[in-house]
């Protein structure tokens, strides 16, 4: 039977306690995919089964129960394409959960794809098979896969899966919390089945275009609120206003009279970034912004920005989206604007 014929067979661990959208948002991407794919007139390309430690309704940490199709334990492994693990609060029962790493560990080389959303990559580290590669899970549980010392721990990006191979892994990955675990299926479905229907299943999904999976995890908006003190509150709110100034250390600790060494150390000890890294945040943030609504072309924003030349906004867009401003113009703003260098 050709690859194109074959349907794979997507799997999802479940276990008390875990985040049910973690398991429903990704495996639904493959089911609407399905959709699309009959809609067109052809033949299901996937199917989903659940596998817990015995078949069953299981109650997630919602309240919800989800039914196990059958046990992992009785589950020839080389009969699966994609093994997903996915998170939430029963987590840490799982990572000494003695019996199932072993069988992770000896059904990781029958696997096409094993990969995992949110914390589920904490049972992935404590398996051992993350040593010696990049990885990635939610914001709120990098400190716990850092503790795994052969771990390059990337808080900065939504997934790590590269059919590639160039900036991330086809055969074993990770994905940061929620959200993140449905723009990996539509990576794994843009892998198998083109681009064309990875576009199509997010549209259904009401959903922007897939998001790279270098992109960060949360904007600078979205950070939490810190508690600060009142002079570096009035520089925060001061510089969205100002990014196209001067805004280095020596500048920014002048106009609230403090000294830059100072300075550096109150945002670090209360943003958890260096001052420098804080305003390419902002600059960055507000020029996607802009580029999403298509208030002006690249040149401009990054005049406004305070980029100066474009090639630098070019730069800072790899560096944190893995994507050019252009690309993430037509990605997400209007079609016909955004687009003009002049």
């Amino acid at each position: 039977m050709s690859a194109m014929n074959t349907v794979r067979v997507i799997a999802s661990l479940l276990y008390p306690d875990v985040m049910s959208l973690d398991i429903t948002g990704p495996l639904q991407v493959f089911a609407s995919a399905n959709v699309e794919r009959q809609r067109q007139g052809l033949m299901p390309a996937y199917s989903v089964c659940l596998l817990a430690d015995r078949p069953g309704p299981v109650m997630t940490s919602s309240g919800i129960q989800i039914v196990a199709d059958q046990s992992w334990r009785d589950t020839p492994v080389e009969q699966l394409d994609t093994l997903l693990i996915p998170g939430g609060a029963g987590v840490e029962a799982q990572c000494g959960h003695i019996e199932l790493l072993d069988w992770l560990r000896k059904g990781q080389p029958l696997l096409r794809r094993l990969g995992s959303v949110c914390s589920g990559a904490l049972v992935l580290a404590e398996a051992g098979l993350l040593n010696g590669r990049r990885a990635t899970t939610h914001w709120a549980d990098l400190d716990a896969l850092q503790r795994h010392a052969f771990i390059e721990v990337e808080g900065d990006r939504l997934h790590t899966y590269d059919p590639t191979g160039q900036n991330g892994y086809a055969d074993i990955f990770t994905s940061a919390g929620v959200t993140a675990g449905i723009d990996l299926a539509l990576a794994l479905v843009e892998a198998d089945l083109g681009r064309p229907m990875a576009l199509s299943v997010a549209r259904r999904l009401v959903m922007f275009l897939r998001r790279p999976g270098g992109q960060a995890q949360f904007s600078t908006c979205l950070s939490p609120e810190p508690s600060r003190t009142p002079r570096l509150a009035a520089l925060l709110d001061w510089i969205p206003g100002h990014l196209s100034e001067d805004l280095s250390i020596e500048r920014l600790a002048e106009r609230i009279n403090m000294t830059p060494r100072t300075l550096s150390r109150a945002f670090l000890r209360e943003l958890g970034v260096t001052p420098g890294r804080y305003i390419e945040q902002v600059r960055l943030e507000v020029a996607r912004a802009l580029l999403h609504d298509a208030q002006a072309s690249i040149s401009t924003v990054a005049r406004l920005c305070g980029f100066g030349h474009p090639e630098n906004l070019r730069r800072t867009f790899q560096k944190h989206l893995s994507v050019s401003p252009q690309a993430h113009s037509a990605r997400f703003g209007e079609p016909t604007r955004g687009l003009q260098h002049a």
